[in-house]
């Protein structure tokens, strides 16, 4: 911490000895401003509102003041009418509507063939045509009560599978039938995240942390720290206002992004184990699973959001087996054993990108 004055280090352990006491929201940023340094000669930005039915924040050190918020607003918007399944005249929307004519842009063909990566790595358990099933279980807090016969799982597993959709050479999308209903939710957000580090790129920014409905990519450095990016695990409690952190990340030039049901699991009436209700969409059925949240580092947010999709899907132990398959790809798991302890899975990679307390 060359160039500091004394003031701003005596700043700086103050706030090193309090961060272990810091509570706060699921990928809470921990990387807190020293403003009052007066040797710097770096602006930083932040850019905050509401995207894509979530919030985001653009944080950015750089020599010039820059005016992102029109960029960031076409990127939105792009995304938007690209793959947005909650604006009907999206092309997706008009796609699960039957609309054969449509030609798909570079985003969505980005994000298709990432999908279909993961949707093959996982076997098929990450899959983009799986929401029919899921909205036949029932959604919200009462999801994977409804019992549904063979008959019914039958009918609808007709239209789940993404082996039934192709992107044609023309960059149209060919469905086997007409009902089968793709949402790239699971993804998108991720995949928005990569674009706008693309458009920073762009602008010779180095050192920024971008994070989108807590999905997050991270480069260079916290100028103002003079150390690398932190951000934060929040903890399976069973009260909302019992939120904690879990454990703190240093996210070096690296995408993280979380995937988890932790706060809408269940009591078994029998043995007390927490558990969650997952699809599986190669048989149909609403399974248990005592994995609670699923948190992975990957070289880009696409791939990140996809793979915690696909883990919390696959459970505890194909999780693990897939995990151990994939090159660059950490995972930090955590789940629920037989008695009912809250226990944690952590890929050699992980653990060594994780914040000590002090």
């Amino acid at each position: 911490m060359t160039h500091l004055s004394p003031v701003t280090r005596i700043i700086l352990l103050t706030l090193k000895a309090f961060r272990k006491y810091y509570k706060g929201l699921v990928f809470l940023l921990l990387a807190v401003l020293l403003s009052c340094n007066p040797s710097s000669q770096v602006n930083e930005q932040v850019y905050r509102g509401e995207a894509l039915g979530t919030t985001y924040q653009v944080k950015f050190f750089h020599t010039e003041k820059l005016d992102l918020q029109k960029g960031l607003d076409s990127i939105f918007k792009v995304i938007n009418t690209s793959m947005s399944t909650y604006q009907a005249d999206s092309d997706i929307s008009r796609i699960n509507s039957g609309d054969t004519t449509i030609v798909v842009d570079e985003n969505f063909r980005e994000v298709f063939n990432y999908s279909q990566q993961i949707f093959n790595e996982s076997n098929g358990f990450f899959d983009p045509t799986v929401g029919k099933l899921v909205n036949a279980y029932g959604f919200g807090p009462e999801a994977g009560k409804v019992q549904l016969s063979k008959e019914m799982l039958d009918s609808i597993k007709q239209f789940v599978g993404f082996q039934k959709v192709e992107l044609t050479r023309s960059n149209h999308i060919k469905k086997e039938h007409p009902g089968i209903y793709l949402d790239f939710n699971a993804i998108a957000k991720g995949y928005t995240v990569d674009v706008i580090a693309r458009y920073l790129d762009s602008k010779n920014v180095n050192d920024y942390l971008l994070e989108l409905g807590g999905e997050l990519v991270a480069k260079g450095v916290n100028q103002y720290k003079e150390e690398a990016w932190a951000v934060g695990i929040d903890t399976p409690m069973e009260e909302e206002r019992e939120r904690e952190l879990y454990a703190a990340v240093k996210l070096e030039n690296r995408a993280m992004a979380t995937s988890g049901n932790y706060r809408k699991f269940r009591i078994d009436s029998l043995s007390g184990q927490r558990f969650v209700h997952t699809i599986n969409p190669i048989t149909g059925f609403a399974e248990k699973s005592n994995l609670l949240s699923a948190s992975v580092l990957a070289e880009n947010c696409t791939l990140a959001d996809g793979y915690a999709t696909a883990f919390m899907a696959l459970g505890l132990e194909k999780s693990i087996e897939m995990a151990q398959k994939l090159e660059n790809v950490e995972v930090y798991l955590i789940y629920t054993d037989e008695e009912n302890k809250v226990k944690t899975y952590i890929t050699p990679g992980f653990e060594s990108s994780l914040l000590a307390e002090n």
